[in-house]
């Protein structure tokens, strides 16, 4: 066996010294590099519905139309043991409607731009339709964003509102259940649009037809939905 030279071992170990002590200066460059911190909210708004007169609506929201003329559902604070937050919700109560009966509501003031936005939903009655759905950048009741929950189709879609006319831009099939109060929730940064429901998130696009715009809420056709802690993050 031939025995390495002196000068020979030496050198060696002077070389995995070297890439040890590179080693070491990387892990500590990376433990000290700062992350893009979570978007801070830049104001939040809540509406628990609450303190509104039952049989009313809070003075800012304002009910849609049909395209018959008619007004897009029956909309109005209503008291229930059932709410999330006790003791009152934001009921759509008209239970017959066609496919076509998008029955929605917008706040006024509410116009934003990079938006978190959740609100809490009950399914109650319903056969053509069941279930809930959130709208925000909306420029009137026919041109909005909408995030939509069935119960009947087993489905969550994002969709864009053109003139009335819904056109999908994702959709996805989930199990969704079919009792109790569940959240949808939009995150919006530019055009990053990020899904998520009961606080899972379930898909994330880039869409910017509609850049800025109110919130507002929707059902269809014969749903009868509860709406309770529907919240705005305006975000930074």
């Amino acid at each position: 066996m031939i025995t390495p030279r002196p000068w020979v071992l030496l050198h060696r170990r002077l070389s995995w010294g070297a890439v040890i002590l590179a080693a070491l200066g990387i892990i500590g460059l990376w433990s000290n590099r700062s992350f893009p911190a979570e978007p801070e909210p830049a104001q939040t708004r809540q509406w628990n519905f609450d303190g509104a007169a039952p049989g009313s609506l809070p003075s800012s929201f304002v009910v849609g139309t049909l395209f018959d003329g008619r007004p897009s559902g029956e909309w109005k604070i209503l008291i229930t043991d059932r709410a999330q937050s006790p003791s009152q919700v934001l009921a759509q109560l008209l239970p017959k409607g066609t496919d076509q009966a998008h029955k929605l509501l917008l706040v006024e003031g509410t116009d934003s731009v990079n938006v978190d936005l959740n609100v809490s939903y009950l399914a109650v009655a319903g056969k053509a339709d069941l279930g809930g759905g959130l709208i925000w950048h909306a420029l009137d009741d026919r041109n909005y964003y909408l995030l939509r929950a069935s119960l009947v189709e087993q489905k969550i879609r994002l969709y864009r509102a053109v003139k009335g006319v819904l056109q999908v831009v994702k959709q996805i099939d989930y199990a969704l259940p079919a009792a109790g109060w569940h959240q949808l929730r939009i995150i919006q940064l530019g055009c990053d649009i990020r899904v998520l429901y009961d606080k899972a998130t379930l898909f994330r696009v880039c869409d910017n037809m509609w850049s800025k715009g109110r919130i507002g809420l929707w059902t269809k056709a014969d749903a009868v939905t509860y709406f309770d802690d529907l919240e705005l993050r305006l975000l930074k």
